[in-house]
């Protein structure tokens, strides 16, 4: 690998740079957007079974908040569980918004490497060729340039590619995932606001 980026020179570094950020992002992303960890299983449940037992209290309401970004989103309609339904929707709608932006943290800017590999490698492509054809002189061809203008055309196209794709794959696998944890954060409290307005019972 040393070698390839000797051989190439300098339009391989904002390649090699950009594989470095998107691959700190995808483990980072990785490790954040775990279910377990944004929506956990049975919190909700504990959640209505402490409200049927003893109400809303401060603490279990600062509880719930810190445990997960689902329990942010119910700990914004428990501290208003006393008011009508719809200040209830309102304030859980607001929370939801700022913890779905939250959990899209970094993914522009895995987006924008996967749009942007392909055209640094395209780059790296035309610096080769302008020094393939530097490399005709009058005497003929300079064989070590003509070779170190081909192989930056094809490492840097190459490399482009190859960080690409994974990135794509990932912006794209995240994005999906953040929607199906909006969606089911969205059901839950739903059910939170019927259960504390006597609609439904479980």
């Amino acid at each position: 690998m040393f070698a390839i980026i000797q051989e190439v020179g300098w339009p391989i570094w904002p390649l090699i740079l950009a594989s470095v950020v998107a691959l700190a992002l995808i483990i980072e992303r990785s490790v954040s957007l775990r279910r377990s960890r944004v929506v956990p299983a049975g919190l909700l449940q504990n959640v209505l079974d402490d409200l049927r037992k003893q109400g809303v209290s401060e603490a279990m309401v600062e509880r719930v908040s810190v445990h997960s970004p689902l329990g942010r989103v119910l700990a914004a309609g428990l501290r208003n569980v006393s008011s009508p339904r719809e200040i209830m929707k309102e304030s859980i709608e607001e929370t939801g918004r700022a913890v779905a932006h939250e959990l899209e943290r970094f993914l522009t800017t895995l987006g924008t490497i996967a749009a942007v590999s392909p055209l640094l490698g395209l780059f790296g492509t035309i610096i080769g060729m302008i020094d393939i054809f530097a490399s005709q002189g009058v005497n003929g061809a300079n064989p070590a340039q003509l070779a170190q203008g081909i192989s930056i055309a094809l490492y840097t196209t190459g490399l482009g590619l190859i960080i690409a794709i994974p990135s794509m794959i990932f912006w794209r696998h995240f994005r999906a995932l953040i929607d199906s944890f909006v969606i089911d954060m969205e059901q839950q409290a739903v059910k939170l606001v019927e259960v504390a307005h006597g609609e439904r019972r479980d």
